[in-house]
Order: C-alpha cells, then structure tokens, then sequence
C-alpha cells in the first residue's frame, strides 16, 4: 500500500519501511512521528483520493536523522548600478523511516525501537565504574555539568545598552533576529565585526550559510558607520 502525503507544504508518495528527507520536524532522532495529512491512498489501481484530505487516516514515521541540505545560493545582479547580492541558504532536514498507513481512525500498533536496556546498562556500567573509582565520580559529574552549560550558553556575549533592529538588515526577518538575538547578537557593530572565524561559528551552529552571514556583514558595516 502506498499513501501520498503533505508535509512542509511539499507531497511525497510513500510506502511502509521507505526513507524520506523532509523539512525539518521537531522530534529526536528515534521518537515516532504522525502526519495526519494524507492526499491519497490505495493499492495497484484501487485509489482513494482525499477531499483535501483522507477521514481518518494517517502515516507514522520514525525519526532517523537531523540534518541540513546542500547551501542553495541566490544571486542578483542589476544591470548599470552596480549591484551584486549573494544569498546562501541551508534547508534544514529530518530523516524519516514510514513505519505505517493506518486508515480509518486505526491507532499506531508499532513503536520506536525501545532504548531502555541501553539506559539501563549505561546506568549500571555507571555504577560499577563509580565502585570501582569512586573519587572519581565528583570530577565526572563537574565535567557533565561544564558540558551542559557550555551548550546552553549563547554564542557571543551580548552587549550592553540598546539593541538595534536587525531586520532593517536585508535577508534577516524577524525569525532570524531573534535567533540571533538569542546567541547575543544584538546590534550592526557586532555583525560588522565578525570575523571569518566567527562566521564558520555562526555556520557550524545556526541555519545560515557563510555566504548569507558575511552579505549580512557588509549590510552591517555601513549600517555601523551611520
């Protein structure tokens, strides 16, 4: 049985145990997901079309991976003035794994494969470590905690005083100055004043390409010298 169905405003035909890469869903690797809007479904030549949408029937899927696609650059150039703007961006993606088509209201009878023995013995390799080693533990525990912090710590360390309006900027809307805003990037001197360092950061990091980074840097150094 196949189905055809619609997510991130794309349709896709598939099939129990098929791989797809779509936009990016918010889910861990290895949760299970449901997408409820199926166009059509059926079998060899027997199709049931939706109207937009099937009653009752839906897809599962397993999460397999998160990742980005391949930077995609936009290029402009307008004749006699000048101007030259390059835009790069990075589609973010989710792997999936279609577990199954359930029609007419039928609940998910498969689930994502159980982790709970792995957790299990980490905790008791853990604890026989921690027998073994016991002043050790301490350090382990500071060192999880570093890490911890770390990760939730922002990327730059923000300014002081007002921010500016980043999406006076072209090619940052308000979606992408927040997140900015959120890794302490607050105002034009601070964009201005990347370094290509800086950018590989923001690359590693966030949902946008060098290229779109260092268009935003250039926008920002005149910006700066306001």
């Amino acid at each position: 049985m196949f189905a055809v169905i619609k997510t991130g405003g794309k349709q896709y035909r598939v099939a129990a145990n098929d791989l797809l890469k779509i936009e990016k869903l918010e889910a861990a690797v290895g949760d299970m997901v449901e997408i409820g809007h199926v166009l059509a479904h059926g079998e060899g030549e027997n199709v049931t079309f939706g109207a937009p949408f099937v009653d009752g029937a839906m897809v599962t899927a397993e999460v397999v991976e998160q990742g980005k696609n391949r930077t995609v650059i936009a290029f402009k150039k307008r004749r006699r003035q000048n101007s030259r703007r390059k835009i790069g961006h990075r589609q973010l993606l989710t792997t999936v794994r279609i577990s199954e088509i359930l029609l007419g209201g039928a609940k998910p009878t498969k689930t994502a494969a159980v982790k709970a023995p792995k957790k299990v013995e980490a905790e008791a390799a853990t604890e026989v470590q921690a027998e073994v080693a016991p002043k050790k533990e301490p350090k382990a525990k500071a060192a999880e905690t570093k890490a911890a912090e770390t990760a939730a710590a922002p990327l730059f360390k923000a300014p002081k005083g007002e921010p500016d309006d980043l999406t006076v900027i072209k090619g940052i809307g308000p979606v992408a100055a927040k997140d900015l805003n959120e890794q302490g990037i607050i105002t034009f001197a601070q964009l201005a004043k990347l370094t290509d360092k800086d950018v590989a950061k923001i690359d590693e990091h966030m949902p946008f390409s060098a290229d779109q980074i260092k268009d935003w840097r250039e926008q920002a150094k005149e910006l700066a010298a306001k």
